[in-house]
């Protein structure tokens, strides 16, 4: 139990993979506009890590931090492929964040494409992360 909520701890872990996946699949306006820079990966690695149960959730909570200050500074589409990773990893912290990680992944499809073609990369990008909830009898793991 969370929060006065009834979320099972395998739940809690398949949503911290859906929320790693969402952020993984927008990262590369991250990675080619910063491709030295590791963190908003390695968030996302860590995240995993987690969900595995080989880090602590302290551990996993601080790489948060980690990959949204990798965020900084950067034109949108990288800073929000940034922040979704933040988001990702700290779902182990929060169940809230896996949402934030989904919607800062839209916001970096959506701010890489062009003006003409942003609206269907959004809804592109939502229904993308929509086949992919966890239903009931679906497993965590990459």
């Amino acid at each position: 139990m969370r929060r006065g909520e009834t979320l099972t701890d395998e739940h809690h872990r398949q949503l911290a993979e859906w929320a790693a996946l969402c952020a993984e699949h927008i990262l590369h306006p991250f990675e080619q506009e910063q491709p030295r820079d590791t963190r908003p990966r390695d968030a996302i690695d860590i995240g995993r890590s987690w969900i595995r149960g080989e880090v602590r959730m302290r551990d996993a909570h601080q790489a948060a931090f980690v990959a949204n200050a990798a965020a900084h500074g950067l034109p949108d589409p990288a800073k929000f492929a940034a922040l979704a990773a933040g988001q990702a990893v700290a779902v182990a912290h929060v169940i809230a964040h896996d949402l934030a990680a989904a919607a800062y992944a839209i916001r970096a499809v959506f701010a890489s494409a062009f003006a003409s073609e942003a609206e269907s990369a959004r809804v592109r990008e939502r229904d993308w992360q929509r086949e992919r909830i966890p239903t009931e009898g679906s497993r965590a793991g990459p």
